[in-house]
């Protein structure tokens, strides 16, 4: 706790590196993002993100507590900018809402597809993920579902979306080539395998190429159009304030 207590305290203290960089939480991710998108996951070091930040190592530990930290606070910066400017209220309906936070997602982890293969399966415990998470069971009270399936179908929801979006920021940020061959495969390997050893595959030859294609969007709206046929009858009321305890509510069932 004191721990905790000394890097919070600290965290309020900006200082300015040799190279005049104002240090902060923020900016330390800033520089972390940069130097993953250019080398990979292996650029994530005290070290190289000092040496371009223009400070000493241990100056970033004021910030963030290790490497991991700094992990769920990049996690939790690719959630934000997925959240930057998305009103559920705008959309006219649940569902409707629910399928643009999940393309939002997709969004962000797509403009960082190395961060991502490392951000898609942290819990942050930090406020965008806070947001999220809020959002997205709020979106399925809304829908009548009560607060037990709100959270269970919520967690079947995200994992979804994150899992697929995750699968695609990590194909593009396979290098070209590797990209293009693997492509290539529904069109060229694929295409030459033995019917009587395949005889399936044989029988679609002419679609195989279907397979090079992206599984988000078909994914989502798989998963949506599930919760809709379960979801109750439309007339049911939301109810967006706290359940009873006896009610089978998000606080007494993650308790």
């Amino acid at each position: 706790m004191a721990a905790t207590r000394r890097v919070t305290g600290e965290r309020q203290r900006r200082r300015t590196t040799r190279a005049g960089t104002l240090l902060s939480e923020a900016a330390i991710v800033d520089c972390a993002l940069r130097l993953i998108g250019e080398h990979g996951a292996e650029a994530l070091s005290a070290r190289r993100i000092g040496a371009a930040l223009g400070c000493d190592p241990s100056a970033l530990y004021r910030y963030v507590t290790d490497m991991d930290d700094l992990v769920l606070a990049i996690a939790d910066r690719l959630i934000g900018e997925a959240l930057d400017g998305f009103d559920p209220g705008a959309y006219e309906d649940w569902s409707t809402a629910l399928r643009a936070m999940a393309f939002r997602l997709r969004d962000a982890y797509r403009d960082h597809p190395r961060a991502a293969a490392m951000a898609s399966y942290r819990i942050t415990r930090r406020p965008n993920e806070f947001r999220a998470v809020e959002t997205g069971v709020g979106l399925l009270r809304r829908a009548g579902f009560d607060g037990r399936e709100a959270v269970r179908l919520y967690l079947t929801f995200i994992d979804t979306v994150l899992g697929h979006a995750a699968l695609e920021a990590a194909q593009l940020a396979l290098p070209a080539e590797r990209a293009d061959s693997d492509r290539r495969a529904w069109t060229a390997a694929y295409q030459s395998a033995a019917a009587d050893s395949y005889p399936q595959l044989a029988a679609v030859r002419a679609h195989l190429p279907l397979m090079a294609d992206s599984t988000f969007e078909p994914a989502v709206d798989l998963m949506l159009s599930a919760l809709r046929a379960q979801a109750p009858s439309p007339s049911a009321s939301p109810r967006p304030g706290p359940e009873p305890p006896d009610s089978g509510g998000p606080a007494q069932q993650l308790s």
